[in-house]
Protein backbone atom coordinates (compact mmCIF):
# COMPACT_ATOMS: atom_id res chain seq x y z
CA UNK A 1 0.00 0.00 0.00
CA UNK A 2 0.94 3.45 -0.31
CA UNK A 3 1.07 6.00 2.32
CA UNK A 4 -0.96 8.71 0.14
CA UNK A 5 -4.34 8.37 -1.61
CA UNK A 6 -6.89 10.44 -4.19
CA UNK A 7 -9.15 9.18 -1.20
CA UNK A 8 -9.59 7.16 1.45
CA UNK A 9 -13.25 5.58 2.19
CA UNK A 10 -14.04 4.75 5.71
CA UNK A 11 -16.31 1.40 5.84
CA UNK A 12 -16.40 -1.32 3.37
CA UNK A 13 -19.85 -1.75 3.62
CA UNK A 14 -22.50 -1.43 0.95
CA UNK A 15 -22.13 2.55 0.32
CA UNK A 16 -18.34 2.13 0.94
CA UNK A 17 -17.93 -0.57 -1.38
CA UNK A 18 -20.43 1.26 -4.46
CA UNK A 19 -18.21 4.60 -4.12
CA UNK A 20 -14.87 2.25 -4.41
CA UNK A 21 -16.27 0.89 -7.57
CA UNK A 22 -17.01 4.13 -9.08
CA UNK A 23 -14.22 5.86 -7.59
CA UNK A 24 -12.09 3.04 -9.15
CA UNK A 25 -14.03 3.41 -12.91
CA UNK A 26 -12.36 6.98 -12.44
CA UNK A 27 -8.76 5.24 -11.89
CA UNK A 28 -8.00 6.70 -8.71
CA UNK A 29 -5.87 5.84 -6.29
CA UNK A 30 -7.93 4.54 -3.20
CA UNK A 31 -7.74 3.05 0.14
CA UNK A 32 -10.98 1.41 1.83
CA UNK A 33 -10.25 0.35 5.66
CA UNK A 34 -13.16 -1.61 7.26
CA UNK A 35 -13.46 -3.01 10.37
CA UNK A 36 -15.65 -5.60 9.10
CA UNK A 37 -18.38 -5.66 11.64
CA UNK A 38 -20.78 -3.68 9.85
CA UNK A 39 -24.99 -4.78 10.10
CA UNK A 40 -24.64 -5.84 6.37
CA UNK A 41 -22.81 -8.96 7.56
CA UNK A 42 -25.44 -10.03 9.85
CA UNK A 43 -28.44 -9.64 6.95
CA UNK A 44 -28.83 -13.46 5.66
CA UNK A 45 -31.33 -11.94 2.44
CA UNK A 46 -32.34 -8.63 1.44
CA UNK A 47 -35.46 -8.83 -0.74
CA UNK A 48 -36.29 -5.30 -1.55
CA UNK A 49 -33.07 -5.05 -4.27
CA UNK A 50 -34.08 -4.57 -7.60
CA UNK A 51 -32.56 -7.46 -9.84
CA UNK A 52 -32.97 -10.09 -6.80
CA UNK A 53 -36.13 -11.65 -6.64
CA UNK A 54 -35.25 -14.52 -4.75
CA UNK A 55 -33.09 -11.81 -2.04
CA UNK A 56 -29.37 -11.38 -2.12
CA UNK A 57 -26.91 -11.95 1.46
CA UNK A 58 -25.33 -8.47 2.65
CA UNK A 59 -22.04 -11.16 3.01
CA UNK A 60 -22.29 -12.50 -0.93
CA UNK A 61 -23.00 -8.11 -1.47
CA UNK A 62 -19.80 -7.33 0.10
CA UNK A 63 -17.86 -10.30 -1.41
CA UNK A 64 -18.69 -9.75 -4.52
CA UNK A 65 -17.94 -6.11 -4.07
CA UNK A 66 -15.28 -6.25 -3.28
CA UNK A 67 -13.67 -8.34 -5.73
CA UNK A 68 -15.28 -6.18 -8.40
CA UNK A 69 -13.66 -3.25 -6.36
CA UNK A 70 -10.37 -5.11 -6.39
CA UNK A 71 -10.58 -5.47 -10.58
CA UNK A 72 -9.87 -1.38 -10.71
CA UNK A 73 -7.31 -1.47 -8.23
CA UNK A 74 -9.32 -0.50 -5.56
CA UNK A 75 -6.74 -1.02 -2.27
CA UNK A 76 -8.57 -2.87 0.88
CA UNK A 77 -7.64 -3.29 4.77
CA UNK A 78 -8.99 -4.83 7.90
CA UNK A 79 -8.51 -2.21 10.27
CA UNK A 80 -9.92 0.20 12.58
CA UNK A 81 -9.69 3.78 12.26
CA UNK A 82 -9.03 6.05 16.07
CA UNK A 83 -8.30 9.41 14.24
CA UNK A 84 -8.40 11.39 11.33
CA UNK A 85 -6.82 14.86 11.27
CA UNK A 86 -6.99 17.78 9.36
CA UNK A 87 -3.66 18.70 7.64
CA UNK A 88 -2.35 21.15 4.90
CA UNK A 89 -2.57 19.07 1.97
CA UNK A 90 -5.87 16.86 3.40
CA UNK A 91 -6.08 14.57 5.48
CA UNK A 92 -4.48 12.13 8.02
CA UNK A 93 -5.59 9.11 8.61
CA UNK A 94 -4.48 6.72 11.65
CA UNK A 95 -5.36 3.44 11.92
CA UNK A 96 -4.91 0.90 14.85
CA UNK A 97 -1.91 -0.38 12.96
CA UNK A 98 -0.39 2.48 10.78
CA UNK A 99 -0.70 5.70 9.28
CA UNK A 100 -1.58 7.03 5.96
CA UNK A 101 -2.71 10.39 3.88
CA UNK A 102 -5.57 11.22 1.66
CA UNK A 103 -6.85 13.93 -0.06
CA UNK A 104 -10.44 13.42 0.48
CA UNK A 105 -12.06 11.61 2.83
CA UNK A 106 -15.65 9.30 2.66
CA UNK A 107 -17.34 8.40 5.66
CA UNK A 108 -19.53 4.97 5.32
CA UNK A 109 -18.92 3.75 8.90
CA UNK A 110 -22.60 2.70 9.19
CA UNK A 111 -24.95 2.17 12.11
CA UNK A 112 -25.06 -0.71 14.80
CA UNK A 113 -27.97 -2.18 16.11
CA UNK A 114 -28.20 -2.36 19.73
CA UNK A 115 -29.16 -6.57 20.66
CA UNK A 116 -28.85 -7.77 24.39
CA UNK A 117 -25.41 -9.50 23.99
CA UNK A 118 -27.06 -12.81 25.75
CA UNK A 119 -29.47 -13.23 22.75
CA UNK A 120 -27.16 -11.85 20.13
CA UNK A 121 -25.97 -15.85 19.72
CA UNK A 122 -29.25 -17.12 18.83
CA UNK A 123 -30.41 -14.01 16.88
CA UNK A 124 -27.54 -13.43 14.50
CA UNK A 125 -28.06 -16.64 12.72
CA UNK A 126 -31.92 -15.80 11.79
CA UNK A 127 -31.14 -11.97 10.77
CA UNK A 128 -33.01 -11.09 7.56
CA UNK A 129 -33.89 -14.46 7.34
CA UNK A 130 -37.00 -14.49 9.75
CA UNK A 131 -35.56 -11.80 12.27
CA UNK A 132 -35.87 -8.42 11.08
CA UNK A 133 -35.16 -4.98 12.10
CA UNK A 134 -36.40 -2.84 9.47
CA UNK A 135 -40.43 -2.40 8.71
CA UNK A 136 -39.80 -0.65 5.34
CA UNK A 137 -37.23 -3.62 4.33
CA UNK A 138 -38.77 -6.62 5.14
CA UNK A 139 -42.68 -5.67 6.43
CA UNK A 140 -44.03 -7.77 3.51
CA UNK A 141 -41.76 -10.97 4.84
CA UNK A 142 -44.48 -10.99 8.13
CA UNK A 143 -47.41 -11.02 5.99
CA UNK A 144 -50.34 -12.54 7.77
CA UNK A 145 -47.71 -14.74 10.04
CA UNK A 146 -47.22 -14.67 14.04
CA UNK A 147 -44.54 -12.17 14.77
CA UNK A 148 -42.38 -11.70 17.76
CA UNK A 149 -41.60 -7.86 18.77
CA UNK A 150 -38.21 -8.36 20.72
CA UNK A 151 -38.20 -4.71 22.19
CA UNK A 152 -37.56 -2.42 25.14
CA UNK A 153 -39.92 0.24 26.02
CA UNK A 154 -41.68 2.72 23.70
CA UNK A 155 -39.15 2.04 21.12
CA UNK A 156 -40.80 -2.11 20.69
CA UNK A 157 -44.14 -0.37 21.33
CA UNK A 158 -43.71 1.86 18.53
CA UNK A 159 -42.56 -1.08 15.85
CA UNK A 160 -45.82 -3.31 16.79
CA UNK A 161 -48.63 -0.87 15.44
CA UNK A 162 -46.58 -0.05 12.63
CA UNK A 163 -46.46 -3.88 12.27
CA UNK A 164 -50.13 -4.13 11.94
CA UNK A 165 -50.54 -2.70 8.60
CA UNK A 166 -48.86 -6.40 8.03
CA UNK A 167 -50.50 -8.80 10.50
CA UNK A 168 -52.87 -9.06 13.22
CA UNK A 169 -50.97 -11.44 14.86
CA UNK A 170 -48.41 -10.10 17.28
CA UNK A 171 -46.78 -10.00 20.71
CA UNK A 172 -44.69 -7.46 21.33
CA UNK A 173 -41.77 -9.13 24.78
CA UNK A 174 -40.68 -6.03 26.45
CA UNK A 175 -37.43 -7.35 27.32
CA UNK A 176 -35.52 -4.61 29.50
CA UNK A 177 -39.16 -3.57 31.44
CA UNK A 178 -38.93 -0.11 29.95
CA UNK A 179 -41.73 2.30 30.41
CA UNK A 180 -44.41 2.30 27.63
CA UNK A 181 -47.00 4.70 28.71
CA UNK A 182 -49.90 5.94 27.10
CA UNK A 183 -48.86 3.20 23.96
CA UNK A 184 -49.83 0.92 26.45
CA UNK A 185 -53.90 1.77 25.26
CA UNK A 186 -52.63 2.00 21.45
CA UNK A 187 -51.64 -2.34 22.07
CA UNK A 188 -55.12 -2.86 23.79
CA UNK A 189 -56.60 -1.57 20.84
CA UNK A 190 -54.90 -3.37 18.29
CA UNK A 191 -55.12 -6.50 19.67
CA UNK A 192 -51.16 -6.97 20.13
CA UNK A 193 -50.33 -9.11 22.70
CA UNK A 194 -48.16 -7.55 25.78
CA UNK A 195 -45.28 -9.13 27.80
CA UNK A 196 -43.17 -7.45 30.24
CA UNK A 197 -40.80 -9.72 30.69
CA UNK A 198 -37.33 -10.58 30.31
CA UNK A 199 -36.08 -13.38 27.18
CA UNK A 200 -34.43 -16.29 29.39
CA UNK A 201 -33.45 -18.01 25.28
CA UNK A 202 -34.52 -17.44 21.86
CA UNK A 203 -35.82 -20.66 20.05
CA UNK A 204 -34.32 -21.39 16.52
CA UNK A 205 -33.20 -24.12 14.40
CA UNK A 206 -30.78 -23.46 11.36
CA UNK A 207 -32.20 -19.77 11.45
CA UNK A 208 -35.41 -19.98 11.13
CA UNK A 209 -37.22 -18.83 14.34
CA UNK A 210 -39.97 -20.49 16.76
CA UNK A 211 -40.70 -18.41 19.30
CA UNK A 212 -38.75 -17.47 23.04
CA UNK A 213 -38.14 -18.94 26.69
CA UNK A 214 -39.32 -15.48 29.01
CA UNK A 215 -37.79 -15.56 32.82
CA UNK A 216 -40.70 -16.90 34.23
CA UNK A 217 -40.35 -19.61 32.12
CA UNK A 218 -43.41 -18.89 29.64
CA UNK A 219 -43.05 -19.94 26.21
CA UNK A 220 -43.73 -17.78 23.46
CA UNK A 221 -44.16 -18.83 19.63
CA UNK A 222 -43.47 -17.10 17.10
CA UNK A 223 -42.86 -17.66 13.07
CA UNK A 224 -41.09 -14.05 12.59
CA UNK A 225 -39.30 -11.73 14.58
CA UNK A 226 -38.44 -8.24 14.93
CA UNK A 227 -35.80 -6.37 16.83
CA UNK A 228 -36.63 -2.73 18.31
CA UNK A 229 -34.27 -2.15 21.37
CA UNK A 230 -33.56 1.21 20.84
CA UNK A 231 -30.35 3.08 21.47
CA UNK A 232 -28.57 2.20 17.94
CA UNK A 233 -25.36 3.43 17.75
CA UNK A 234 -24.69 5.96 14.51
CA UNK A 235 -20.59 5.19 13.57
CA UNK A 236 -20.13 9.32 13.76
CA UNK A 237 -17.18 9.54 16.31
CA UNK A 238 -14.69 10.66 13.92
CA UNK A 239 -17.51 13.06 12.04
CA UNK A 240 -17.33 14.74 15.27
CA UNK A 241 -14.10 15.18 16.03
CA UNK A 242 -13.63 16.48 12.53
CA UNK A 243 -16.40 19.34 13.06
CA UNK A 244 -18.65 17.84 11.04
CA UNK A 245 -22.29 18.69 11.60
CA UNK A 246 -24.12 16.41 13.07
CA UNK A 247 -28.38 15.55 14.16
CA UNK A 248 -29.22 15.30 17.69
CA UNK A 249 -29.73 11.74 16.77
CA UNK A 250 -26.42 11.80 15.58
CA UNK A 251 -26.61 11.01 11.84
CA UNK A 252 -24.84 13.33 9.38
CA UNK A 253 -25.91 16.46 7.77
CA UNK A 254 -24.62 16.36 3.84
CA UNK A 255 -25.35 18.44 0.72
CA UNK A 256 -28.11 17.14 -0.91
CA UNK A 257 -26.80 17.03 -4.25
CA UNK A 258 -23.08 16.14 -3.66
CA UNK A 259 -23.07 14.14 -0.75
CA UNK A 260 -20.52 16.26 0.69
CA UNK A 261 -20.39 17.50 4.99
CA UNK A 262 -20.08 20.97 5.81
CA UNK A 263 -16.23 20.05 6.25
CA UNK A 264 -14.65 20.75 2.73
CA UNK A 265 -13.64 17.60 0.94
CA UNK A 266 -15.20 15.09 3.30
CA UNK A 267 -17.98 13.11 1.93
CA UNK A 268 -20.53 11.44 3.85
CA UNK A 269 -22.82 8.18 2.62
CA UNK A 270 -25.20 4.93 3.75
CA UNK A 271 -26.78 4.77 7.06
CA UNK A 272 -24.60 7.41 9.19
CA UNK A 273 -26.23 10.05 7.07
CA UNK A 274 -29.96 11.47 7.82
CA UNK A 275 -32.06 9.23 5.50
CA UNK A 276 -33.73 5.80 5.21
CA UNK A 277 -31.33 3.21 6.16
CA UNK A 278 -32.05 1.03 3.26
CA UNK A 279 -29.30 -0.99 0.56
CA UNK A 280 -30.05 0.91 -2.14
CA UNK A 281 -30.09 3.93 -0.59
CA UNK A 282 -26.37 3.72 0.37
CA UNK A 283 -25.74 2.48 -3.30
CA UNK A 284 -26.84 5.57 -4.57
CA UNK A 285 -25.15 7.64 -2.02
CA UNK A 286 -22.00 5.94 -2.40
CA UNK A 287 -22.19 6.19 -6.43
CA UNK A 288 -23.09 10.12 -5.77
CA UNK A 289 -20.49 11.09 -3.19
CA UNK A 290 -17.89 9.05 -5.29
CA UNK A 291 -18.87 11.30 -8.73
CA UNK A 292 -18.13 14.56 -6.42
CA UNK A 293 -15.40 13.65 -5.21
CA UNK A 294 -13.97 12.76 -8.36
CA UNK A 295 -15.12 16.09 -9.36
CA UNK A 296 -13.23 17.58 -6.58
CA UNK A 297 -9.86 15.98 -7.42
CA UNK A 298 -9.96 17.33 -10.82
CA UNK A 299 -9.67 20.97 -9.12
CA UNK A 300 -7.45 19.85 -6.16
CA UNK A 301 -4.62 18.46 -8.58
CA UNK A 302 -5.52 21.66 -11.53
CA UNK A 303 -3.89 23.58 -8.67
Amino acid sequence: MTDKYDCVIIGGGIAGLQAAIQLGRYKRNVLVIDSNDGRSNLCKNYQNILGWPEGISGQTLRETGRQQAKSYGIQFVEDRVIQCQKTAEGFRIITNSYTCEAATLLLATGVVDRVPPELQQELHPCMGKTVYVCPDCDGYEVNNRRVLVLGSGKAGASLSLVLTYWTNDITYINHDKKEIGPLANSLIKKGIIYREERIKKVIAEAGILKGVILQNNEVVYGERGFLAFGGNKVRTKLAHELGIELLKNQHIIVNPRTKETNVSNVWAAGDIVAHSEQVTVAMGEGLQAAIWIHKRLLELYEK
